[in-house]
C-alpha cells in the first residue's frame, strides 16, 4: 500500500453529529483526516450529520465549530467556510436524499418493505435460535403488486432497503489490507425510515458521492457498514450520481479508556472540553492524540502539529486498539507548554486567571506585568495552564481575600514555627532594597545560620505563610513580586495566627 495516494486530488471529510460535548475519538478522526488532506495538499471537507431532531442540538453545533477552531483544525468546504457544495448540514439537503431515494426505488436499487419492528424481532430471534445469520431475511424483496396492495390496505408505513448484490465485497483498506465480506453477511438494510426521514446508511454515501470523497477516515465502529456503502455507491454510479469512484476506506483503531473498554462519550476522560477547561493546549492535545494509532518514529513522542503534518502516513496507522493514558497526555502538554514562548505563554495564561476571578475582563497594565514577571518562574513547573491558578493566584488575590490552604497551614503553621516566622519579620524589615537576592541573602544569615534551621524546614513556614500552599513559584522571587509591604503583612497574619497566640 503505497503512502501517496493515486489518481485524483485528495478530499477527505470530517463529518460529526451535533448532538453533547465533542470527545477525544472524535477529535483524534478529525486530527488525521486534517493531517492526512494537508499531508497531500488536499481539501478537508467539514459536514454535519445532523438529520436526527432528537438528538442534535444548536448548542453541539456551535461547540463542534468552536473546537475545531480552537485545536487549529481548519476545513476548506463547510459551515461558516461555504463551498461548491454547499449546503454541508444534512439537515438542509434533504430534498436531494429524498430525490435520490426515488431515483434509487425507481431504477430497483431499493424496495419497500412493510415488515413491522415486531415481526422483524420474532423473525431475527427464531433465526438466532436456530443459529442461522440473523439479518433482515429479504421478506419484502419480491413482493406482488397483490402482496403490495394488502399491506397498504393494512395501512403499513414501508421503510426503503437497499438491495445488497449477491456477490463478494472486497476493498483494500488503507489500514488493515484486504477485507471481504460474503453477501449472506451483509443483508439489505434501510435506507429511507416509515416516515420519509433519510438514514445515515443513505445520507453519508450520497453526499460522498456528491461532493467527490476520494478518501474516508473513520472509526473501526463503522467498518461492518463499509460493504454496504461500496454497494450503493456502484447504484448511486448507476443512477447518474456523483463521478461513479468509490472512495478508499482506512479504519481507525478503537481509543481505550480504564479497563480497556472503548472509550465513550460518557467516560469523563472522553470529554474535550475537560482538557479545554484544565489548561491543556492544542499543541499538546494534538500531539497526544495523534500517538492514538500512529506515531512519528519509534523514539520519539514529542512534535510540532507541522512534523505530523509532513510525516503523516495513513497506512502506517496501527490497526490494533490504541490506551487512552492521562499521565503520558499530561507529560506531552507539559512539554509543549514549556515550548511557548513567553509572550505566547503569558497571553494564554490570562483566561485561566479571569475564570478563577483573579484578572478582570481587561486586566491592567501593572497586571500583565506583574503575571510575565511571575511566567519565567511558573513555566518549566506547569503541566497545564489551569495550574497558575493554584501556584501563583497568591500573587494577584487582593489583600483581604487572601487565605492559607487550611490543610498545608495545620501541618506547617504549628507553635514550633514561631521563631523562624519572628526571625523572617525581622530579617526582612530591617533590608534596604527588597529583591530576591538580598532576601534571600538576609533569610539565611537570620534563619539557617542564625537559628541552625535546615533550609528545608526554615523556608517552608514562609512559603505556606506568603502563598498559602507548600507548593508555589521560588520563595525569594515570590517575595519581591509581592512587595515588602504585603509579605510583612502576611508573615504578620501568620505569626498572630499560630496555635496559642
Amino acid at each position: 500500500m503505497a503512502s501517496e495516494p493515486a489518481g485524483p486530488a485528495v478530499r477527505v471529510r470530517f463529518c460529526p453529529s451535533p448532538t453533547g460535548n465533542p470527545h477525544v475519538g472524535l477529535v483524534r478522526t478529525a486530527l488525521f483526516n486534517w493531517a492526512f488532506a494537508r499531508h497531500h495538499g488536499g481539501t478537508l471537507v467539514l459536514r454535519i450529520e445532523d438529520t436526527d431532531a432528537a438528538r442534535d442540538s444548536e448548542e453541539s453545533y456551535g461547540q463542534l465549530l468552536d473546537a475545531m477552531r480552537w485545536l487549529g483544525l481548519d476545513w476548506d468546504e463547510g459551515p461558516e467556510v461555504g463551498g461548491p457544495h454547499a449546503p454541508y448540514r444534512q439537515s438542509q439537503r434533504l430534498d436531494v436524499y429524498a430525490d435520490i431515494a426515488r431515483r434509487l426505488h425507481e431504477a430497483g436499487h431499493a424496495y419497500h418493505c412493510y415488515c413491522s419492528t415486531e415481526e422483524l424481532d420474532a423473525r431475527r430471534e427464531a433465526a438466532r435460535a436456530a443459529g442461522k445469520p440473523s439479518g433482515y431475511d429479504g421478506r419484502c424483496r419480491d413482493l406482488t403488486d397483490d402482496q403490495v396492495a394488502v399491506h397498504r390496505l393494512e395501512r403499513r408505513e414501508p421503510v426503503l432497503r437497499f438491495r445488497m448484490p449477491d456477490t463478494t465485497i472486497t476493498f483494500d483498506d488503507l489500514v488493515r489490507g484486504t477485507l471481504s465480506f460474503e453477501p449472506g453477511n451483509v443483508p439489505d438494510y434501510g435506507i429511507v425510515r416509515a416516515g420519509g426521514a433519510p438514514l445515515y446508511t443513505l445520507v453519508n454515501p450520497v453526499d460522498d458521492a456528491l461532493m467527490g470523497i476520494t478518501h474516508v477516515l473513520r472509526g473501526e465502529d463503522l467498518l461492518s457498514s463499509t460493504p454496504r456503502q461500496i454497494a450503493l455507491y456502484a447504484a448511486l454510479a448507476d443512477i447518474g450520481v456523483g463521478d461513479g469512484g468509490t472512495p478508499r476506506f482506512g479504519h481507525l483503531p478503537y481509543v481505550m479508556g480504564e479497563g480497556n473498554k472503548k472509550l465513550s462519550k460518557r467516560d469523563p476522560q472522553a470529554s474535550l472540553n475537560l482538557y479545554r477547561e484544565r489548561g491543556f493546549i492544542p499543541e499538546g492535545l494534538l500531539n497526544y492524540l495523534s500517538l492514538l494509532g500512529w506515531s512519528l518514529a519509534e523514539d520519539r513522542d514529542v512534535f510540532t502539529v507541522d512534523e505530523l503534518v509532513a510525516a503523516f502516513d495513513v497506512t502506517r496507522v496501527n490497526a490494533n486498539p490504541a490506551r487512552f493514558d492521562l499521565k503520558k497526555c499530561e507529560a506531552v502538554n507539559a512539554e509543549h507548554v514549556r515550548r511557548l514562548a513567553p509572550e505566547d505563554f503569558v497571553r494564554r495564561l490570562v483566561p485561566h486567571l479571569q475564570g478563577a476571578g483573579l484578572l478582570p475582563a481587561e486586566p491592567t497594565a501593572e497586571q500583565l506585568e506583574l503575571l510575565a514577571a511571575v511566567a519565567p518562574l511558573t513555566q518549566e513547573r506547569m503541566v497545564v495552564l489551569g495550574e497558575i491558578v493554584a501556584m501563583a493566584g497568591f500573587l494577584f488575590v487582593a489583600p483581604e481575600d487572601f487565605a492559607l490552604d487550611p490543610d498545608d497551614a495545620a501541618k506547617v503553621l504549628t507553635a514550633d514555627t514561631r521563631p523562624v516566622l519572628e526571625a523572617g519579620i525581622r530579617a526582612l524589615a530591617a533590608l534596604d532594597g527588597f529583591t530576591a537576592e538580598p532576601i534571600q541573602a538576609a533569610l539565611r544569615e537570620a534563619l539557617v545560620e542564625g537559628l541552625g534551621i535546615k533550609p528545608k524546614f526554615a523556608f517552608t513556614p514562609l512559603r505556606v505563610a506568603v502563598s498559602g500552599r507548600r507548593i508555589s513559584p521560588p520563595l525569594f522571587e515570590s517575595m519581591e513580586l509581592l512587595g515588602r509591604a504585603e509579605t510583612l503583612r502576611r508573615l504578620n497574619a501568620a505569626l498572630a495566627g499560630l496555635p496559642g497566640a
